[in-house]
């Protein structure tokens, strides 16, 4: 996310939203699960980054399926992060959070071999283009960058119903993951109660 007004937008959203997150969410933040299964058919990482790990529930699942990996969750809401916390205690030290915008490199000379955005870069609006380049810059040379997200929708009231609720869907994800440079496999677009909206899963990867 770029700029302090939209940051503290966020902040105050999910200072409100953070009580009643898990409870609400299931109904239309699909494929959460799924991703991480298939992470753990596919991938063997030893460092993981949650970027918009917001409650922490899907760090809990990550250190399940990855019991062997050092986990770091990121979200820049406190509210969140207190939820996560409580969560994560009883992985210990091998699972971490820092409360932050993702707008610079973290991983300091320990690159993450799997980077996971869950349901957060249809929120980074403006910055989302340039939080996926901030993350090539932390990944591993050959990491791997997994999403489920929100894709688009063709009914107008809906598009701008989830931008009330800072939401764009609008294709432009899988846009700047197609334009990235990355090597998307596998990349699917699913419906969602009838075809009200799509929601994608992607893995991505460097070509070279």
């Amino acid at each position: 996310m770029s700029g302090q007004p939209a940051v503290s937008s966020l902040q105050g959203y999910y200072q409100l939203h953070a009580h009643i997150y898990d409870a609400t969410r299931w109904t239309f933040l699909f494929g959460r699960a799924g991703l991480i299964r298939v992470a753990a058919k596919r991938l063997k990482p030893r460092r993981i980054l949650e970027i918009g790990c917001g409650t922490g529930k899907n760090l809990t699942h990550l250190a399940r399926a990855f019991p062997e990996a050092q986990i770091v969750g990121l979200d820049l809401s406190a509210d969140m992060i207190a939820k996560a916390r409580k969560k994560i205690e009883a992985f210990g030290p091998r699972v971490t959070l820092l409360e932050r915008a993702y707008d610079a490199p973290i991983s300091a000379g320990e690159p993450f071999d799997l980077i996971v955005f869950s349901y957060c870069l249809t929120m980074i609006n403006p910055g989302y283009d340039q939080v996926l380049k901030v993350c090539q810059r932390d990944l591993a040379p050959k990491g791997s960058i997994a999403v489920v997200d929100f894709h688009d929708s063709p009914i107008g009231l809906f598009r701008r119903w989830m931008g009330v609720n800072h939401v764009r869907m609008e294709g432009q994800v899988l846009a700047a993951l197609q334009a990235s440079g990355l090597k998307l496999d596998p990349c699917v677009v699913r419906s969602a109660y009838g075809g009200v909206w799509r929601w994608l899963t992607c893995f991505a990867s460097r070509t070279s």
